[in-house]
């Protein structure tokens, strides 16, 4: 793979990270021909107790709003998803109200949000296995179809402040540099978000598993994404990631299963001030930096027109031999 991408006619490594995604992408398909098959974005969402407590600039009901806006095309994640032609699928991993039956939809539904982890765990055990078998079963459902490249997405008012506790707990990185402006919270409102994180993880046991540390913070969106991430993995598919409450979830899936780190693409550096730290811990880099803090699965789409051009020089470049050009 490293001589094909060598002999294309330009200089050694012109072509910078598309090269390195170019190898990457060969490597995980174990082909010197890769190709991107009916590429798919899932996002999951859910609802969470936490939001309760005046964490997000935005009402708990914008998640419900927001899964309707997404199953009638407007979104951003719609719109990206059309110009690029990718597959989405939306989730409801738990949001606080129940949708009547609808054919694109996906219902995944654990409960009608989790509980507030201020006052005791957000979920049961039993509800932590269900969101990794449930996330398991529609990323499985997706490859069975011939999807080989699956990017994941995220909505759910307050689970910038779920993922903010569980990076701090899972990678010991204080909570203060963990948090961030979420939805676009201003100044006071922040530091009183900190202070409501602060006061939830005192009041947990910190020598806790990390399947016990899941269940007291997490939510159902993020645990279903990397479910659904670890299945993506065994089907040998590329995932996608988007911002930081994904990274998290791939954090999760990390923990649990190293090796899929091979197969991730990180999308871009979110806006959100952890999501730098949170992509040095796992040594990685992002391959946009646009100051994006939406979520969606919007980095991933639009990570995805350069997926397809690293793979494109990679089949259709031609080589100095081919061409008749001379190598240094």
């Amino acid at each position: 793979m490293q001589h094909k991408i060598d002999h294309k006619t330009k200089p050694t490594g012109a072509l910078g990270i598309l090269e390195v995604l170019a190898k990457q992408i060969g490597t995980v398909f174990k082909t010197l021909e890769p190709k991107i098959l009916q590429p798919n974005i899932v996002v999951f969402a859910a609802d969470h107790g936490i939001a309760n407590h005046g964490v997000s600039a935005y009402p708990q009901d914008v998640t419900r709003q927001m899964v309707a806006n997404f199953l009638e095309g407007g979104a951003a994640i719609n719109v990206f998803c059309r110009q690029h032609n990718i597959q989405l699928s939306v989730v409801d991993s738990g949001v606080n109200y129940d949708f009547a039956p609808i054919s694109n939809l996906i219902t995944a539904k654990i409960d009608r949000g989790t509980k507030s982890f201020l006052q005791g765990p957000a979920m049961s055990k039993e509800q932590l296995e269900l969101c990794f078998e449930k996330g398991s079963e529609i990323v499985s459902a997706i490859a069975q179809k011939g999807s080989n490249c699956i990017g994941f997405g995220e909505m759910g008012i307050g689970n910038t402040s779920t993922a903010s506790v569980l990076m701090s707990v899972i990678t010991g990185i204080p909570i203060e540099d963990c948090v961030g402006k979420g939805t676009g919270v201003n100044d006071e409102k922040l530091r009183f978000k900190n202070e409501i994180l602060r006061k939830a993880i005192d009041s947990c046991d910190g020598n806790d598993s990390l399947d016990e540390k899941l269940a007291y913070f997490g939510g159902f969106e993020i645990l279903q994404m990397a479910g659904g991430m670890l299945e993506a993995y065994k089907n040998n598919m590329l995932v996608l990631v988007d911002g930081f409450i994904c990274s998290v979830a791939f954090l999760i899936a990390f923990k649990k299963n190293p090796s899929i780190i091979k197969n991730a693409v990180f999308s871009h550096q979110s806006a959100e001030q952890a999501h730098i730290k949170l992509l040095n811990y796992l040594e990685v880099k992002a391959i946009l930096q646009l100051d994006l803090r939406l979520g969606e699965g919007t980095g991933c789409a639009v990570a995805f027109p350069i997926v397809q051009s690293a793979v494109a020089f990679l089949n259709e470049m031609a080589s100095f031999e081919s061409a008749g050009v001379s190598n240094k």
